[in-house]
């Protein structure tokens, strides 16, 4: 574990990299799955709470690996096995979820503990591997420990709480700071204890393709609403828009999404990662969520909901809307730079999402409203590639002269 060449050519995800990406398929099924059950009930804040913490608990395991790989991936013998005790971790947390959402939906108490092991497996793993970089990399020894030792500090609280339970409010709140801990440790490793040799195309990549895992619910929420349709009143109109409807925002998306310059900004600007890679937590979360709200869609078609309408369309748009305004600020805050034609963009988008549930509320056919939907981002989709690429190109020119 030298540490990888941070300008290494042609670099690119790795098959053990996928490999484990694939458990995070599960993870964020589940979890969306979970969400769409509960929002389909009504019991929004238990539904957005446990949301909330499996998202965090998942992605923010899969950054940490991702970035140690992106600069100590050896994949020597040593480096797979860890790796695989990290997948079962995964495992773990994503099978656990179903009593973490059921306990927060019944008020009691809040049941993480298996959730919480699973988090700690894949923690206490990656502490190993912070040490042997920095047995073995001298040079980014200051930042290894400092990965180490806030991860070590961490999941000491973490553990606590496996054998602690506590009503919600107190798990919150030791939550909230076990959470702002592990928030802490990225940024004292890369802006005071000098950094470790990331290669930012790769680990643009390696974002891209986690968004491409999440933006596989949005493809299973779609199927979910054409099998209610089909088994409700067979192949119809309704079904054929449905399909149009959920395959255009899946696709909208993943479009909106590959708009982002990250690897050519990155790596210019390694000091803009930490933001970056924080907000795409938020990022995830918002595509996972539109997957789980085409299942709340397909319950509802399937008169298994208890909310109306505008509450469907609603578990769908908010999420949308939310990840279109993340990556427009994503865009800005890496290139620096602000054009009204931009915030016109957003103005379309938000009064897509506002028509799509005015129609809901006036009696529109659910069909029809995510079709209304679906245009959400496509809006800046179009504004790109008919002319805001000129303003693109122009800001990305500055940026790498800078």
């Amino acid at each position: 574990m030298s540490g990888r060449d941070p300008h290494e050519h042609h670099r690119v995800a790795t098959p053990l990299e996928l490999l484990f990406d694939l458990t995070f398929v599960i993870a964020f099924g589940l979890a969306a799955s979970q969400l769409a059950h509960l929002l389909a009930e009504g019991h929004y804040a238990a539904g957005l709470l446990g949301f909330s913490f499996a998202m965090f608990a998942t992605c923010w395991a899969w950054v940490n690996f991702s970035w140690f790989a992106s600069a100590f991936d050896t994949d020597d013998w040593i480096y797979r096995v860890t790796t695989m005790v990290q997948m079962v971790g995964v495992l773990i947390l994503a099978l656990s979820l179903p009593r973490l959402f059921a306990s927060l939906d019944h008020g009691a108490y809040v049941d993480n503990g298996i959730m919480v092991l699973g988090y700690v497996v894949m923690r206490v793993a990656m502490i190993f591997q912070w040490l042997r970089a920095a047995r073995q990399y001298p040079e980014g020894r200051a930042a290894c420990f400092a990965y180490a030792s806030t991860i070590f500090v961490a999941q000491i609280g973490w553990i606590a709480l496996i054998f602690i339970n506590m009503p919600l409010l107190p798990t919150m709140m030791c939550s909230g700071a076990l959470i702002l801990v592990e928030l802490t440790g990225p940024v004292l490793a890369e802006r005071k204890a000098g950094g470790t040799p990331w290669h930012a195309h790769h680990i643009a990549e390696r974002h891209g393709l986690l968004a491409m895992i999440a933006l596989g619910e949005g493809v299973v929420g779609t199927v979910a609403l054409i099998s209610a349709i089909v088994e409700a009143q067979g192949w119809s109109i309704d079904a054929i828009l449905i399909c149009v409807a959920g395959t255009g925002l899946t696709f909208g998306m993943w479009w909106l999404y590959f708009l982002l310059p990250s690897g050519q900004v990155l790596h210019h600007h390694r000091q803009r990662s930490l933001v970056w890679g924080y907000g795409h937590i938020l990022v995830f979360a918002a595509i996972a969520a539109t997957g789980a709200g085409l299942h709340v869609a397909a319950y509802y078609i399937e008169h298994k909901a208890h909310i109306g309408a505008v509450a469907t369309v609603l578990t769908v748009a908010v999420p949308v809307f939310a990840y279109v305004a993340l990556i427009f600020a994503l865009y800005v805050y890496l290139l620096r730079s602000m054009e009204s034609f931009y915030l016109l963009l957003m103005a379309g988008t938000a009064a897509i999402v506002v028509l799509a549930v005015i129609g809901a509320a006036v009696g529109i056919g659910m069909a029809f409203c995510l079709i209304i939907l679906m245009l959400a981002p496509m809006v800046p989709v179009a504004g790109y590639e008919i002319k805001g690429h000129h303003y693109g190109t122009k800001a990305l020119r500055q940026v790498l002269e800078s």
